[in-house]
C-alpha cells in the first residue's frame, strides 16, 4: 500500500516521540524504584519530581543516587540538576 519499510518507520517524528516516551517511562520507574530500595519511602512531591525529569537528567540521577544517604540527598541533588 504505502510500502514504507522498517527503515522508513523507525525514521519517522512519530515513532521517535513514542520510542522516546516508553524510555522515558521506564526510566522514571527504574529510578523511583532504586530510590525506594536507597532512601526508604520518598514523598510524593519528590516522586513527582522525578517523574518530571528528562531522559539525560534521569540517567545522571541514576549514577548520582549510588552516593545518596537519604532523601536529603536527592532533594539536594534536585535543587542543582532539575533545572537543567
Amino acid at each position: 500500500m504505502l510500502e514504507l519499510t522498517d527503515t522508513d518507520l523507525k525514521q519517522t517524528r512519530f515513532y521517535q516521540d513514542v520510542f522516546t516516551e516508553g524510555r522515558q517511562e521506564e526510566g522514571t520507574e527504574l529510578i523511583l524504584h532504586q530510590l525506594q530500595l536507597r532512601c526508604g519511602g520518598l514523598a510524593p512531591t519528590l516522586a513527582e519530581r522525578v517523574a518530571h525529569l528528562s531522559l539525560s537528567q534521569l540517567k545522571a540521577l541514576a549514577g548520582a543516587l549510588l552516593e545518596f544517604r537519604g532523601t536529603a540527598d536527592l532533594e539536594q541533588w534536585l535543587a542543582t540538576h532539575a533545572q537543567e
